[in-house]
């Protein structure tokens, strides 16, 4: 469900091109409407958490697959900034509650001890769309047109129809949780609440339960901040990528593109795995993930000077980073909130997805305004620098948990 979610959202990044020629999508249009999405996202995951958290994951997850889905094939017929905006708006609101949502819903099903290695597991979904979703989009981009649709147009239609098809599986496997599941021994459904439980208790008594406590949280706010500039990183390289690539090579969008484009993302699959494994054993998540955003920051600095291939080393290192680090962050707000906080607040901190907005906007401002194509990548990388500084200077939720008896 990650892996289309993900790709629905950055494919836009392989149409770039092609909207500008087709629809007139100009460069300063396109960072505003691949931004939008990240407004409404941000805005509408709040209220999506809590319905979820009342009504259960099965019927809401499924919905929300279906409406996205359909709002990402409509983004085939766009002509122009207008409905460029619009549809993307629209997108935003739809997607919003998918990921805050499998987040709280993790967090019903695995037990701290075990949560980092399994929020890698979800997290690797991002690589694997972009693994995926690079050459399938480039092939769907040359297809020739077919029944007046362009190659672009195709490509949104076929890779949101995959969505739709994707929430009806969803509605009959997903369960709202262990004591739904049909496929659980009652002695390990007894096994799993019990430690579960222990361990609400355990986050009741050290952190916020309710939503009004939990806004006045300053580890709370502070977790929020961090996550904005994660996504700034993030995304300054999901929807420049493509490009970036491009450049490299001297090849306009597509098949080659694509596959040279899946590198970085086949390197930061291997991060994602392995890292949080290591962090759950060592018990050092807040070290690691200062360490992987450090080293992607320095990354970020080599790339925009380097030749064609130190530049794609430092490239599939920075995504490495910016993607492996992720899973660890959110072993912080999961280990601390409980109940309607942990609903709202993940949500709340999910608000940091407005980084996506942000980042596009900052390096055409920063291109701009310094005379130099440059200039905002650079910026992007002391972004991640700060980051790495701000996470290495928290204290340590997780070693506040309960531990495993």
């Amino acid at each position: 469900m990650y892996v289309v979610s993900f790709l629905d959202r950055a494919n836009v990044g392989f149409a770039k091109q092609a909207l500008a020629a087709s629809a007139g999508i100009s460069e300063r249009a396109y960072a505003l409407g691949a931004g939008l999405f990240f407004i409404s996202y941000s805005l509408c995951g709040f209220p999506s958490n809590l319905i979820l958290h009342r009504i259960g994951a099965k019927l809401w997850m499924a919905l929300l697959m279906v409406c996205w889905g359909t709002v990402s094939m409509a983004t085939m017929f766009v002509n122009g900034a207008t409905s460029f905006y619009l549809l993307r708006t629209l997108l935003g609101v739809m997607e919003a509650g998918f990921f805050p949502g499998v987040i709280l819903y993790l967090t019903y099903w695995f037990p701290g001890r075990a949560r980092g290695q399994i929020l890698g597991l979800f997290y690797l979904g991002v690589p694997l769309a972009l693994i995926v979703g690079g050459p399938v989009s480039g092939m769907l981009l040359t297809l020739p047109a077919k029944s007046g649709l362009q190659g672009w147009q195709w490509m949104f239609l076929v890779e949101g129809f995959i969505a739709v098809g994707l929430g009806a599986v969803a509605f009959c496997y997903l369960e709202n949780r262990p004591v739904d599941a049909r496929w659980l021994p009652d002695d390990e459904k007894r096994a799993l609440n019990e430690e579960l439980r222990r361990e609400e208790q355990h986050r009741r008594s050290t952190g916020p339960a309710d939503i009004l406590p939990m806004l006045r949280d300053g580890r709370v706010l502070r977790f929020l901040l961090i996550y904005g500039l994660i996504q700034m990183s993030t995304y300054g390289a999901v929807f420049y990528l493509p490009a970036e690539v491009s450049a490299l090579l001297h090849r306009p969008a597509g098949p080659v593109v694509g596959w040279v484009s899946a590198i970085p993302w086949i390197c930061a699959l291997v991060a994602v795995y392995f890292l949080p494994r290591a962090a759950d054993q060592l018990r050092k998540h807040r070290q690691l993930a200062a360490l992987a955003m450090l080293v992607a920051g320095c990354a970020s600095l080599v790339f925009p000077t380097a030749g064609p291939g130190a530049a794609l080393v430092a490239l599939s290192i920075a995504v490495s980073g910016f993607i492996a680090v992720q899973p660890l962050f959110w072993t912080f707000p999961t280990g601390y909130l409980s109940d309607r906080a942990a609903a709202g607040g993940i949500a709340l901190i999910g608000m940091g997805n407005l980084g996506g907005f942000i980042a596009p906007n900052v390096k055409v401002w920063a291109d701009e305004y310094f005379a130099s194509p440059s200039a905002g990548l650079y910026l992007l990388a002391g972004i991640t620098l700060l980051n790495a500084w701000l996470i290495a200077a928290i204290r340590d939720p997780v070693s506040r948990q309960t531990e495993a008896p």
